[in-house]
């Protein structure tokens, strides 16, 4: 535990003891949406993001320790361990300088060296290394033999056996690395058969590429990595390859006679043939760690941003997932989200039935008492949106545009078949666009989040740590929002604090045949949900319309007894103190500390029970696109337009303006100063006004500038 504390505590910088009580409680299965949100006095009041550090560190470090185990073990069986050499081991503090002390004994294929040695001719590169040796040929001569036929094969051998031996000392490996990490570059070359493929257009622009290695922002690292491994371009890593021979020259040679000769080609070859391809392929594998992870961190803070949405709340919804040749997919939702009726309407080509389909929609807007209306952002969507804002309805209906990102896998997955076992995937997908206007953190759940589509070449990147974090994002918003325990969804309940896939299944079931929770205390009922489950999971549960309304707020079961002493204290029911903030900011908290609750919690009880339940997502506002622009064609430099932020890269920001293409704005046009990170000035679905920069249609880009912020 000490030596895990040190090298936490070494890496994040937290105070010692926030690191040891989070770790104990992550070792009693706490999840970090309840450490951070009802531990706060044992961590020092630290977040999601500080324990997410501990989180990682400490899983490096159970990896590291893991392998220093496997490489002690492997050592013990070939009785190579020395006292030194364990401790020099048990001293690493990362996997490289690891790697490189097992280097020396990692059993290897049939190398060079090997076979040298098998032919006798180690003792001759250990006179060659001793460096004071004269006449070498006359030396070489006596370990000739039937395998080692002449003077030139014997100090070839020998010098096989010298190269390998440079290329496990450690302290040379750090040479070149300190080379390879200062002054590598990286060099592309297209592959000429690909120069001219139209697909190869996309990287037109590393065809014949050179920068730094160190330098290279990630996204260009990921894009150029995506070349190669398609084929189109040809990447190497460069140093000074003069300057490294000398670097390993000055460590080794230490007298200028037959032996340095010798030795000064085996080092030529030892460069050449093992360090240098070994450690080009290690600091790019590296760089490439590195550029996943921002890669990763700009997905998460995406994914976040996205699923925090402005949700319209518990509204009657028509959806439309609009098309031309198949038609305009429309269904009715009620308030809470259920399927209620379907339709398919033709109002475009072919058919072009937009009297049929406005006399459709205007019947199922009366009949179905519709609040708003969802069009998917897809095909044909400007076009039905401007078919829809033709027709006048009795009461005032909100017309919203709602991102199709990840619908048709939503549809096709085995979640939708078993929501909606009779309906095929174009009505499930038409849901699925209502339901997300409604609340998208509880739609988006549902669907893989790689396949939401905002991110910077997520495909590229370490799968599993996508996956890990992107995991940590879903159950950090999903915790932060709160669940309505009585219409959650599977997939929602899943992400819970201390539930998880099985817990979900089972509430669901025990909903669907007991009927809906009055209590947080009836949750206990449910099979296999233990006391740790409800531990963890009871504050971010909700309770709507329940006996006690705390229980429709984030205030933990294990503090009720401290809000009705707080009540008592003030002469009032827990009713009346919920919302009175008058009397909730008189009340002097230090009165209620105990050892087991101290100031940060009572200061989020009486937040909370000042506004309880509140939703920490603003509500969802109707935008509108310029209804003369339809296409890049109609796109004009200098004009201004409209537009809602569909991604963010950390290059800049892609913006949504009506039309199949988005635009980009540069990181450069996003302000006057330096823009450090784009999510400080724009966030994802923000409304904004952008100015035409640029518009290259033959490659259907349209570059842009950020003229106004946005108004939500």
């Amino acid at each position: 535990m000490v030596a895990l504390l040190k090298f936490v505590q070494t890496k994040t910088q937290i105070q010692e003891s926030g690191v040891k009580n989070t770790i104990q409680l992550l070792n009693d299965d706490c999840t970090i949406p309840f450490i951070a949100r009802y531990r706060k006095e044992r961590t020092g009041d630290l977040d999601e993001v500080q324990i997410e550090l501990i989180v990682k560190y400490k899983e490096e470090f159970e990896a590291l320790e893991k392998r220093k185990k496997a490489i002690i073990k492997a050592l013990q069986e070939q009785e190579v361990l020395s006292k030194e050499l364990q401790e020099k081991i048990n001293r690493s503090d990362n996997l490289i300088q690891l790697e490189d002390l097992y280097l020396p004994f990692k059993k290897k294929r049939k190398t060079k060296a090997e076979t040298a040695r098998l032919n006798g001719l180690e003792p001759l590169a250990k006179i060659i290394m001793s460096q004071n040796a004269h006449d070498i040929d006359s030396i070489a001569k006596k370990y000739t033999s039937k395998t080692v036929l002449n003077i030139a094969d014997a100090l070839e051998g020998a010098r096989f056996i010298i190269a390998e031996w440079i290329n496990e000392r450690s302290d040379i490996r750090n040479k070149i690395r300190y080379q390879l990490e200062r002054f590598a570059l990286i060099n592309t070359k297209v592959v000429k058969t690909k120069e001219k493929d139209e697909k190869a257009q996309k990287f037109r622009d590393y065809f014949n590429w050179n920068e730094s290695l160190q330098s290279c922002p990630s996204h260009r690292l990921l894009a150029i990595l995506r070349a190669q491994e398609e084929g189109i371009i040809r990447v190497k890593i460069e140093i000074d390859n003069e300057k490294a021979l000398f670097k390993i020259e000055e460590r080794i040679i230490s007298s200028q006679n037959e032996c340095s000769v010798q030795i000064q080609l085996a080092i030529k070859d030892a460069y050449k043939r093992l360090l240098f391809p070994s450690l080009s392929n290690e600091i790019l594998g590296i760089a490439k760690e590195k550029a996943d992870e921002v890669a990763i961190q700009v997905f998460a803070k995406n994914l976040k941003q996205l699923l925090l949405g402005s949700p319209l709340g518990e509204k009657r919804i028509l959806a439309i997932d609009p098309g031309f040749r198949s038609g305009c997919k429309v269904v009715c939702l009620d308030a809470q989200g259920a399927f209620k009726y379907n339709e398919t309407i033709y109002p475009h080509a072919p058919k072009n039935d937009q009297i049929g389909a406005i006399k459709k929609i205007s019947s199922l807007v009366d009949a179905h008492k519709i609040e708003a209306i969802a069009i998917g952002n897809g095909t044909a969507s400007r076009e039905t949106e401007q078919l829809v804002r033709k027709i006048h309805f009795k009461n005032d209906i909100q017309v919203f545009v709602v991102s199709e990102a990840g619908a048709s896998i939503y549809s096709a997955s085995k979640i939708a078949r078993e929501e909606f076992p009779n309906y095929d995937v174009t009505v499930r997908g038409a849901i699925s666009i209502g339901r997300r206007l409604a609340d998208p953190l509880a739609e988006l759940v549902k669907i893989d989040a790689k396949s939401i589509g905002v991110g910077q070449y997520q495909h590229d990147v370490d799968q599993a740590k996508l996956n890990n974090s992107l995991d940590r994002v879903v159950s950090n918003c999903v915790n932060a929002v709160g669940v309505n325990i009585n219409t959650a969804s599977k997939s929602l309940l899943s992400y819970v604090s201390g539930i998880g896939p099985k817990l979900a299944e089972s509430i669901v079931n025990f909903r669907e045949e007991q009927g809906v929770f009055y209590s947080r205390i009836e949750i206990k009922k449910v099979p296999r949900l233990g006391a740790k489950a409800y531990e963890q999971g009871a504050g971010f549960l909700r309770i709507k319309n329940a006996k006690n309304p705390l229980d429709d707020s984030s205030v933990h079961p294990e503090s009720y007894a401290i809000v009705s002493k707080m009540a008592k204290d003030e002469r009032k029911t827990i009713s009346e103190l919920i919302g009175n903030k008058e009397v909730l900011q008189k009340i002097a908290l230090e009165k209620y500390i105990s050892d087991k609750i101290g100031l940060p919690t009572l200061q989020d009880i009486i937040k909370e029970l000042e506004k309880p339940g509140l939703d920490i997502r603003s509500e969802a506002k109707v935008f509108t696109f310029n209804q003369k622009i339809r296409s890049i064609n109609d796109v004009k430099e200098g004009q201004l337009l409209p537009g809602i932020v569909n991604n963010i890269t950390n290059f800049g920001c892609f913006v949504d303006i009506g039309i199949k293409e988005s635009g980009l704005i540069h990181v450069s046009n996003l302000a006057d100063a330096f823009v450090k990170d784009v999510s400080e000035h724009v966030h994802l679905h923000q409304q904004i006004i952008v100015k035409v920069l640029e518009i290259d249609v033959a490659r259907k880009r349209i570059q842009l500038k950020l003229h106004q912020k946005a108004r939500n």
